[in-house]
């Protein structure tokens, strides 16, 4: 048996939720942190700062969907017409779902340091190998929750 340990998160309340621009949520990091299983190696202000910068990003992103949608005479993204599932509008789930992956994305690259990396046995090259999977699988939950937000298909395709 062995022992694995990990550094324990903030305590409740530490971490306030992170305003947004009004149209999108507000993003709460303890919810954040929970859902995406964050214990405390990852620091508050190193959490904050991902944070901003995927809702930077996918705002930015966004930002000619959100036209259409203020233009359309909806205030928020929840005024936006949608299914409601565990009442909560899909679109308000989906875009805190492209969040979490741009900031799962963000940790995982910021946390690639060699290290951190074992050493001998051609380890080594097997972990690298292992968070490119992660980053690529966290950048498709990224891209598929941009689409299903805006409700475009998730494949992009062209003939030649």
């Amino acid at each position: 048996m062995s022992f694995i340990a990990t550094a324990n998160p903030p305590a409740r309340g530490a971490e306030p939720a992170v305003g947004n621009d009004g149209f999108w949520p507000n993003i709460d990091r303890e919810k954040l942190r929970a859902d995406i299983r964050l214990d405390g190696t990852v620091t508050a202000e190193r959490l904050h700062k991902a944070l901003l910068a995927a809702m930077w990003s996918v705002n930015g992103e966004l930002r000619e969907w959100k036209k259409l949608q203020t233009d359309e005479g909806h205030a928020t993204l929840q005024a936006v017409p949608a299914d409601q599932l565990d009442g909560q509008s899909v679109k308000v789930q989906q875009y805190r779902a492209a969040i979490y992956a741009h900031v799962q994305v963000q940790l995982a690259e910021a946390y690639r340091d060699i290290d951190t990396l074992p050493q001998g046995a051609g380890k080594e090259p097997r972990v690298m190998a292992a968070i490119e999977i992660r980053v690529d699988g966290f950048n498709q939950q990224l891209r598929w929750a941009i689409a299903d937000l805006q409700d475009t298909s998730r494949v992009i395709a062209e003939l030649l």
